[in-house]
């Protein structure tokens, strides 16, 4: 299996076998259990679970779901990916990644709330001088005349981050199978304890 669920637990320092210093985020990933297995248009479909809910909290939907699949808890958490095969075994732990292994981690961005355009978008914003009123505003969004509207896409203070962001390009420094953590070279999307799933590159 080339995939895998995982809680971003925060960032540290990785001394690399030259002795230089790398910064590396630790994702908690796994155990997780194959929830389902299905075929899509000729490709295999691997459903992941991840976490345990607590039996107050399960909907019995998602209970009887686990059920099936021989599971007698609820995870807290479902995924689905693309996959040659299904996993042997019926659960995906960090022992399929390896060090040096070439990444790419989804999460939700951390969210910022509502901003202006300074702030969301790098815009310089009006002048600085005495008197102005229009330091931090957006200035102008559209001419009266034409096009009589405001273009679609324009930038305009709102809600900024709390999206879905893949950050690619990454690499695996360390596997802790014990204690079932990676060690990714680098930042990943989302703010402590936040989901993610983390896919080798091309798959």
């Amino acid at each position: 299996m080339n995939a895998i669920i995982g809680r971003k637990l925060g960032m540290t320092q990785l001394f690399a076998e030259d002795g230089t210093l790398e910064a590396v985020t630790v994702i908690e990933a796994g155990p997780c259990p194959v929830v389902q297995v299905r075929q899509v248009e000729g490709r295999t479909r691997v459903q992941l679970g991840f976490e345990r809910l607590k039996p107050k909290r399960a909907q019995k939907g998602r209970t009887g779901h686990a059920a099936k699949a021989g599971l007698d808890y609820t995870p807290r958490v479902l995924r689905e990916f693309g996959a040659a095969q299904a996993p042997e075994g019926g659960v995906v732990t960090v022992a399929a990644f390896a060090a040096g292994d070439r990444v790419k981690v989804a999460g939700t961005t951390k969210g910022r709330g509502f901003q202006g355009v300074v702030h969301r978008h790098g815009i310089g914003g009006g002048p600085a001088s005495h008197g102005n009123t229009r330091h931090r505003k957006p200035g102008s969004v559209g001419p009266g005349t034409d096009p009589s509207r405001v273009i679609k896409g324009k930038k305009m203070p709102g809600q900024m981050g709390a999206v879905a962001r893949t950050q690619i390009g990454l690499t695996v420094a360390k596997v802790d199978a014990e204690r079932n953590l990676l060690f990714v070279r680098g930042a990943v999307p989302g703010a402590v304890r936040g989901i993610v799933t983390v896919r080798k590159e091309g798959a």
